[in-house]
């Protein structure tokens, strides 16, 4: 709880991969990667409970042998590749909308994020409360390759920049832009509805770089495990 608002960790979880098979239960330093976003929520100050969202069996009796809820399994039709995430969030919101212990603040963390910290977690509610709750947060991270570099190539074969920036600027000098990491979303409940992104959460939450791993595939799963491995020793 902050500031006397409940808090909820809402990690999603589908059971289907194409990128990594079986991704979300995948042994990562012998510990299923969901293992490490539910500990992050565990250890929060401010989370009262933790619910993982899944199609997937296999996946909430991990969930649920880590300390987590698992409500029921997700109906398939919220849990295909071209199901989105908000669906699947409405869904559990609308399963406690009359509870008499509804949750005020919707924390998601998407168990990708594996590097993801308590303190990352408890930072982003605390800017959250510091703004009265009156804009979403969004966890970001500092971009490493400078957009104002990148070009799309057109249909007849020309090149455009992304950004109406001149390019002829020292690095140094280059703006600083950030991207949505994927790490820690948090929304005031009576807010959310199914046509909102997450994404476009108005208040920023910088993590660092090296906290902001995102699994898609196989070398970033390598990566994780590596740094990962470095902060244990």
């Amino acid at each position: 709880m902050i500031k006397g608002k409940r808090v909820l960790a809402w990690i999603p979880a589908r059971g289907g991969s194409k990128g990594i098979k079986d991704k979300n239960i995948k042994l990562l330093l012998g510990k299923p990667l969901i293992a490490y976003s539910i500990e992050a929520a565990l250890e929060s100050e401010y989370v009262d409970s933790i619910i993982v969202s899944t199609d997937s069996q296999q996946i909430a009796d991990v969930a649920i042998n880590y300390g987590a809820c698992v409500p029921g399994l997700r109906p398939s039709e919220l849990a295909s590749d071209t199901s989105k995430t908000i669906d699947a969030l409405m869904y559990t919101v609308h399963q406690f909308q009359n509870d008499k212990d509804k949750f005020d603040i919707i924390c998601l963390l998407q168990p990708t994020s594996p590097l993801r910290t308590a303190n990352d977690i408890d930072s982003a509610l605390r800017i959250f409360a510091d703004n009265g709750f009156e804009k979403d947060v969004v966890s970001v991270s500092l971009v490493k390759k400078h957009p104002i570099l990148m070009r799309k190539i057109l249909q007849d074969g020309s090149m455009e920049s992304l950004l109406n920036i001149s390019s002829t600027v020292r690095r140094q000098d280059m703006p600083d832009i950030y991207e949505i990491n994927g790490a820690v979303y948090v929304n005031l409940t009576e807010r959310l509805n199914n046509d909102i992104s997450l994404n476009d959460n108005q208040l920023p939450y910088i993590m660092e770089e090296i906290n902001s791993v995102d699994i898609d595939d196989m070398k970033d799963f390598i990566l994780a495990g590596y740094l990962l491995e470095q902060r244990l020793e």
